[in-house]
């Protein structure tokens, strides 16, 4: 398998931040298991730079570069720390301006972190339904982790590094086989494999009495 172009984002607005630990954790992870070209949009940095943009034509340039990485990529990571009950406003503000089609069946690997297990549905509730609006696929299990999973903004919980590789782990076969399925397409329209045939039309069978 060819190197995976995985793009992570990042909602946290403060760095060092317990959600850039998370997601470079998660990173890690996957690059242990999958052959990865990672690439982190973090945005502590890049949200100055379109907190006040209105459409998608007055963007600098650095902002439609990550929001082409974000709408190409094979897999995404996106984690954003609980605020008021959702993700931030910058990480929503983002996905605004994305492709509405872009990530059409895109794996998307959810994940947050929240001062208590308390937001742990945050998830269910905020993430899952803005990234069904796109027809991504969203993957089967999430990672939250709250403020105890950390030490001078580092994991340090096993119980979070388990459920990180579980995560990965069960993820993995439904990352695989849509990339291959992609894989499998681009090569048939590009004439390196043949189309799969009709099926034969159903045969008419008279009944004799």
């Amino acid at each position: 398998m060819t190197k995976l172009n995985v793009v992570a984002v990042s909602g946290s607005l403060q760095a060092p931040s317990k959600t850039i630990a998370l997601v470079e954790e998660i990173l890690v992870v996957l690059g242990e298991h999958l052959p990865i070209d990672a690439h982190l949009i973090k945005l502590n940095e890049l949200g100055p730079s379109f907190a006040g943009s209105l459409n998608r034509a007055g963007l600098p340039e650095n902002v439609e570069r990550e929001l082409q990485r974000i709408e190409t990529a094979d897999l995404l990571v996106v984690a954003s720390p609980v605020y008021r009950a959702s993700y931030t406003g910058l990480f929503k503000h983002l996905f605004d301006f994305v492709d509405q089609y872009a990530l059409v069946d895109t794996p998307i690997l959810l994940a947050a972190t929240g001062g208590s297990e308390r937001h742990a549905l945050i998830i269910e509730h905020q993430f899952r339904p803005l990234f069904s609006f796109f027809q991504a696929l969203t993957l089967p299990l999430g990672i939250y982790a709250h403020d105890s999973d950390f030490t001078d903004y580092r994991v340090s919980s096993d119980f979070l590094r388990d459920r990180i590789r579980k995560v990965v782990d069960r993820s993995l076969p439904l990352i695989t086989s849509n990339i291959a399925e992609k894989q499998e397409i681009v090569k048939t329209l590009d004439g390196e494999l043949p189309s799969k045939p009709e099926p034969a039309a159903p045969v008419a069978v008279r009944l004799i009495s």
